[in-house]
């Protein structure tokens, strides 16, 4: 059985963003293979240019990664002013790997982060994962509104 490593980035994941590192801090093209668990897993974040993964890591403030063996196959970061309101992004769990616990162990340790653990509150979006965001204690709200402004 591969080994399953759990990464907890350093403040923009410079090891991943500029070394393409992985577990055990080896190089393994990780940027690439981030794109790749994006592109095949998560629709709304297809054909993401490297470019724009390496700003979008740059000024995160929390950044998880999961792998098994040389692969990622877990992902989520989040954004905070550290202590009114934060941000979940991006929560992927490669579809093979699903149902192995892998998205509540990268959103626990989101959750758990120095940055947010203290965090009033905390907001995330999901199309179709409302179910799973549930049993981690996030409720439905419908006392306010999403608002999109798109560039």
């Amino acid at each position: 059985m591969k080994e399953i490593s759990l990464i907890k980035h350093a403040n923009g994941a410079l090891g991943l963003r500029v070394f393409g590192l992985g577990p055990n801090l080896k190089p393994t093209n990780g940027l690439i293979k981030l794109q790749k668990l994006l592109d095949n897993n998560a629709f709304w974040a297809k054909n993401r240019t490297i470019n724009d993964l390496k700003k979008c890591l740059a000024n995160s403030d929390v950044i998880i990664s999961l792998w098994v063996g040389k692969e990622i196959v877990g992902f989520g970061r989040a954004l905070t002013d550290g202590i009114y309101r934060g941000v979940l992004w991006d929560i992927v769990i490669d579809q093979n790997h699903q149902g192995q616990g892998f998205g509540t162990l990268i959103v626990k340790n989101l959750l758990s982060s120095e940055k947010i653990k203290n965090t009033k509150k905390l907001y995330l979006m999901t199309t179709n994962k409302k179910l799973f965001y549930s049993q981690i204690d996030f409720k439905e709200v419908t006392s306010q509104n999403l608002l999109i402004r798109e560039i």
